[in-house]
């Protein structure tokens, strides 16, 4: 199986006509089911190439390319990013391994989309004076989200992939909660908790959209502080818009996300529901359960006890927050309340009439509140980086011995 970066470059070579790798370097995927890598050619071109470790990898290669055909080149410019074009294969032992057209910029850290969120790298050429200043990267994403859930249903559906609505959106998580819960392995107060969750069909109103279905940092490229593509696509469906807003949880500031919905407020067809985040939380929080019962499927002891252990430290977290929901913050410490209550005593006694200032659903007007709430930072998304057999990435080199270096 081809799997080392020097047996990568080899592969772009046999796929992409022309193609005469001198370098290598390190392509961010999900280490537990592809080898990835940069390889760069003779004429400075860059190619990132696939190769899967697994049949089932292998039919999600297989589907990106027939999502990648269905976004034509109309479709292409609707859309405020780039995506990925295959520009060939190679089948061995069953398996087919995919080179792309290398796109500009580079992934990032949460810790880094929030830095140059607040702190953008300069663009490479200076803008015309009129030029409209560049967006926020939270904006610009937020941006690229509306525009991509406002694509029609029919884009999904002519290319024959999956299509569900709200109800089967929540009846489908339900069936992997059962999953999930038959490996006796999770905390019992987590799975009350997300059954709850489950059960509130309140939560479970909305209208479906087109979704990238795996959107992380990982399938995020920025460049010089412009959102440049979204890669992945191996997931594309109809179904919850909240799960491409899960991965947002990670961050520690929850300002962030606000900006993201914001903008995609103004961006998309039509407005955000108003339990989206509610549930972007859950999925994030049930991605662990993901993660472990993919572990015990395939017999990978270390994605188990890793799962176990950010399971643990998450019901660890939610008892002290004293949450009663994703999504939902828990109530202050009785300091923190007794405090609050005499402030308002104190207020209550001066000569300024107070103002009510929460909309219809009894929320905070002031701009200090997000709606539906931002519980801690738990810092417990599995890291698309690991899994067994280590990093993903390879500084090897390839037919030239060098290494390319990052952009």
């Amino acid at each position: 199986m081809r799997t080392t970066p020097e047996l990568l470059a080899a592969v772009a070579a046999a796929a992409v006509p022309g193609v005469a790798p001198v370098a290598t370097g390190p392509s961010p995927d999900d280490a537990a089911d592809f080898r990835s890598c940069v390889v760069q050619d003779s004429e400075g071109r860059r190619w990132r190439v696939r190769s899967p470790l697994n049949t089932e990898a292998s039919m999600r290669l297989e589907t990106e390319h027939l999502v990648l055909q269905a976004f034509t080149p109309s479709v292409r410019s609707r859309l405020p990013f780039h995506l990925p074009t295959v520009a060939g294969s190679v089948a061995q032992d069953g398996l087919r391994t995919f080179v792309y057209s290398h796109l500009p910029g580079h992934t990032l850290s949460l810790r880094e989309f929030q830095r140059q969120n607040e702190h953008p790298e300069p663009p490479v050429h200076t803008p015309s004076p009129s030029a409209t200043p560049r967006a926020p990267l939270a904006v610009q994403l937020g941006r690229s989200l509306g525009c991509l859930h406002s694509l029609p249903r029919a884009l999904v559906m002519d290319a024959d992939l999956p299509a569900y609505s709200a109800e089967q959106c929540r009846k489908r998580m339900l069936h992997d909660l059962d999953q999930a819960a038959t490996t006796g392995l999770i905390p019992g107060d987590l799975l009350r908790r997300w059954e709850e969750a489950l059960e509130d069909t309140t939560l479970w109103q909305f209208s479906t959209r087109v979704v990238h279905g795996d959107l992380h940092e990982d399938n995020i490229t920025v460049d010089h502080g412009s959102l440049a593509s979204f890669t992945g696509w191996s997931d594309l469906h109809v179904g919850d818009p909240a799960v491409d807003f899960s991965w947002l949880v990670g961050m520690s500031d929850p300002a962030f996300a606000d900006t993201v919905i914001e903008a995609y407020s103004v961006a998309a067809v039509q407005p955000p529901d108003r339990h989206l985040l509610r549930r972007a939380h859950l999925k994030a929080e049930f991605a662990l359960a993901e993660w472990l019962v993919r572990g015990v499927d395939r017999g990978i002891t270390s994605m188990v006890d890793n799962a176990q252990r950010m399971l643990t430290t998450l019901a660890a977290d939610v008892r002290a927050s004293a949450s009663p929901s994703p999504g939902v913050a828990g109530p202050p410490p009785a300091s923190t309340a007794s405090a609050a209550a005499s402030g308002a005593d104190r207020a209550g006694d001066s000569d300024v009439d107070s103002v009510d200032r929460t909309d219809s659903d009894g929320r905070a007007l002031d701009g200090d509140s997000a709606p539906d709430g931002h519980p801690s930072d738990y810092g417990l998304s599995p890291d698309h980086h690991s899994g067994e057999g280590g990093s993903s990435t390879g500084g090897s080199s390839a037919a030239s011995g060098s290494v390319m270096p990052t952009s």
